[in-house]
């Protein structure tokens, strides 16, 4: 006899798929604050990666 509550449930593979999208959402939002702050500032977001600033 099967659980009426577990028939009822988000089976797995729902359950991954949500998951995927909702870190695909948060992966999105990242990357758009960290594009927006390229294009604000791009000389300073760049000369940390590059090399050391010469003040």
């Amino acid at each position: 006899m099967e659980d009426s509550g577990l028939s009822r449930s988000v089976d797995v593979d729902t359950g991954f798929a949500i998951a995927f999208v909702v870190l695909l959402f948060l992966f999105l939002i990242v990357m758009i604050f960290r594009c927006a702050k390229l294009v604000k500032n791009p000389y300073k977001a760049s000369s940390i990666a590059t090399e050391p600033s010469l003040n």
